[in-house]
């Protein structure tokens, strides 16, 4: 067993990253190199391949840095936002701007070449994507990069959302895809982070990391006295309690962001040999 979380330390079986040194052995360290995410979203794969497993996703504007690249076009990094590592495909990568001034609020939204909705949108960029906005023209406000985008779809990114179920519950109907984190896909854990990240509460990325990191636990007893905002486990899932009654998770089993009685979605999951793990409230 290595004495380190892979998916979140930056450490492969030739190197590590410099910061590492003395405290993950390996056969040299390198400096990494910031980035930038350039376009609305970019995958994260777990090998150097295009068909290889999802592990998550990055959106336009978060960091990433980079210590290894390849001859096929894929760069090895890390997330700024959340330690992640894994593979992201060369041409989603930029150099890092200025510091962002806005984020999408809107589940997505449209970044257009010029102050008119009538024209050829550029790109569509996803809840909680980060720009610089440099100014304002009528109801669309003015990129870093001369695209305009609808105003009332960006918040400042020192603005936060209160309720993080109620973010969640945007993306009712939104179809399952294992390691998304946007409305056209998301999984358990990233519906989660999404929410949480969108309330300025710093989450881990997969469900194991949230269970342990997140709020306190709430005892089996006190089951029938959930409150709304409960993250509630299972080995490998998490859904979101919204009254006693309903929670709120992105599952296989819908193949979508659901809501199902807390009841069912227990008995269901248990007779598929998963019980719940425990049930953790977050202070607030």
């Amino acid at each position: 067993m290595p004495l380190f979380d892979p998916r979140v330390t930056a450490a492969r079986d030739d190197f590590a990253a410099k910061g590492l040194e003395g405290r993950v052995p390996a056969r040299r360290y390198v400096e990494g190199r910031v980035y930038e995410i350039a376009e609305p979203q970019a995958p994260v794969w777990a090998e150097p391949r295009p068909d290889a497993s999802l592990t998550t996703e990055a959106l336009k504007g978060e960091r990433v840095i980079i210590y290894d690249r390849n001859a096929e076009g894929f760069a090895w990094g890390q997330l700024a936002a959340d330690d992640y590592v894994g593979w992201l495909p060369e041409h989603a990568l930029g150099p890092p701007g200025p510091a962002a001034t806005h984020k999408v609020s809107a589940l997505r939204t449209l970044a257009f070449p010029a102050p008119s909705i009538k024209l050829p949108p550029i790109e569509a960029l996803p809840f909680g994507s980060r720009i610089v906005v440099n100014g304002v023209d009528g109801r669309m406000a003015i990129t870093s990069t001369n695209t305009y985008v609808p105003a009332t779809h960006l918040t400042p990114v020192d603005e936060y959302e209160i309720d993080f179920v109620a973010v969640a519950e945007r993306f009712l109907g939104a179809p399952y895809l294992w390691g998304g984190k946007t409305v056209l896909g998301l999984d358990c854990s990233g519906l989660v982070q999404v929410a949480l990240t969108a309330c300025g509460v710093a989450c881990p990325r997969d469900s194991d990391m949230q269970e342990a990191a997140l709020g306190r636990a709430v005892t089996a007893d006190a089951y029938s006295d959930l409150r709304r905002g409960d993250l509630m486990f299972w080995k490998g899932h998490v859904a979101i309690v919204r009254d006693r009654a309903t929670l709120l998770h992105a599952n296989a089993f819908h193949m979508a962001t659901a809501i199902e009685p807390i009841a069912d979605a227990i008995k269901r999951i248990g007779e598929a040999g998963t019980e719940v793990t425990s049930v953790k409230r977050l202070e607030r």
